[in-house]
């Protein structure tokens, strides 16, 4: 029997760019409080600190809604 391939493959995650501002080019969602729509993707900007932190891009803006929340959740606790 063959063994499985790439066995001890490292688990990827995904680690939020850190930017100092939303770009210009993307559009602010309304009824959204941290959603862009950027290159035809809805991405979340969070502000953590100083810096915002950049959501995946997401085909549903509910979804960067989401994770925007999430984040926020993280850094509160």
């Amino acid at each position: 029997m063959k063994p499985l391939r790439q066995q001890n493959r490292p688990i990827i995650n995904y680690v939020p760019r850190v930017e100092p501002a939303p770009p210009d080019h993307a559009v602010r969602m309304e009824g959204f409080q941290d959603v862009y729509l950027l290159r035809g993707k809805y991405v979340a900007f969070v502000l953590v600190g100083e810096h915002f932190r950049r959501s995946p891009a997401f085909s549903v803006p509910e979804s960067a809604q989401r994770w925007a929340i999430q984040i926020r959740q993280e850094e509160d606790v």
